[in-house]
């Protein structure tokens, strides 16, 4: 091969690597530093497409534009009224000044570091001065539900009132943090509260007492059941005594109302003769004599009583004639005296 092509090529060569190393682009999402030896050479480049610098001496540091994000490890810490609690943070932020960033921090990573201090720190500070109803609740006019008998639920169903409320303590944390970035570089845009869990050592005292709360207040609701079905109970019972008792009264006077009818049609037949009057007391004789001569029944009459006057005028009877349902008694009349009893034995 001719020397002359061969360093031709290795001038082509070396002028293409030379080229490459002296363009670099930026995009719209990042601005870029230049540095020498480690130190900063002129202003940031925020305008995007194709710049030049110098090969291999200057190196291109590319720093984001965009918004980026910081979410905080979990951490543990008391509240106000001496309450252990695990806070989960996260947070947005961006590059406000990226000389000063370039040189505070260098890197995203050294930045994430710092506010994982900056902010973990004012989120304890934040806490450890609110009670713990404070950090959890956000609505100030919140109200317990309507379906919650405060009558029998007691303290479950106290929504303890609240004077900041979370919204208000993270701002507290962003105006308090904001500040300590900016002489970083960073603008810190929002900060909020993702997580706030019980320490997992109270975790199941806390699930116990709440659990107890929950069967007070399912117990207070049985009871009133109870209460309201013995109620349902006594009324129902009430009126089913007063409709048997309408029912009897109405029973009453219908069958009063019959019997003096059925008293009025007997009179009205009895008392068309006198032969029907003297018929009439015959059977009503012998319908009290069936109902109180009964079995081994004893009584004592007198003789000018008008229940003895059938039996005194009867007549014997042979006893094969005799009516099997009434047998006429042997009287037995005193020595003396119009009045003495008698006593009727009916076998």
């Amino acid at each position: 091969m001719n020397p002359s092509r061969i360093i031709l090529l290795v001038i082509a060569i070396l002028g293409m690597i030379v080229l490459g190393s002296s363009a670099y682009t930026v995009r719209e999402t990042e601005v870029v530093i230049l540095t020498q030896f480690g130190r900063q050479i002129g202003t940031p480049v925020t305008e995007s497409g194709l710049h030049w610098k110098l090969p291999f001496i200057q190196s291109v540091n590319r720093i984001e534009k965009r918004l980026l994000e910081w979410d905080g490890p979990v951490s543990e810490m008391p509240t106000e009224d001496k309450t252990y609690i695990s806070v989960e943070a996260f947070a947005r932020w961006r590059i406000h000044d990226p000389a000063i960033y370039f040189v505070s921090l260098r890197d995203e990573r050294s930045a994430q570091s710092r506010l994982d201090d900056i902010i973990g720190s004012e989120i304890r500070i934040a806490v450890a001065r609110h009670e713990l109803i404070e950090i959890v609740r956000s609505d100030k006019a919140r109200k317990m539900v309507d379906a919650v008998d405060k009558d029998f639920a007691g303290k479950a169903a106290e929504l303890p009132t609240i004077k900041r409320g979370r919204r208000e303590i993270e701002r507290d944390i962003l105006k308090e943090a904001a500040p300590k970035v900016k002489s970083l570089g960073i603008e810190l845009l929002d900060v909020r509260l993702k997580r706030v869990n019980y320490n997992t050592q109270v975790v199941e005292r806390i699930h116990q007492r709440m659990i107890s709360e929950r069967l007070q207040i399912a117990q207070g609701y049985r009871s009133k059941g109870e209460g309201e079905a013995l109620r349902i109970t006594g009324k129902r019972d009430r009126d089913l005594r007063e409709i048997e008792s309408t029912a009897y009264r109405k029973v009453q006077e219908i069958q009063g109302a019959a019997d003096a009818e059925a008293t009025r049609i007997y009179a009205e037949a009895f008392n068309k003769s006198p032969q029907a009057v003297e018929f009439y007391g015959f059977v009503k004789t012998m319908e009290t004599y069936k109902k109180i001569l009964l079995g081994e029944t004893s009584i004592v009459l007198s003789t000018d009583g008008d229940l003895f006057r059938l039996l005194k005028s009867a007549k014997p009877v042979a006893a094969e004639t005799a009516p099997s349902s009434l047998t006429p008694a042997r009287a037995v009349a005193p020595a003396a005296g119009p009045i003495a009893p008698v006593v009727p034995v009916v076998p």
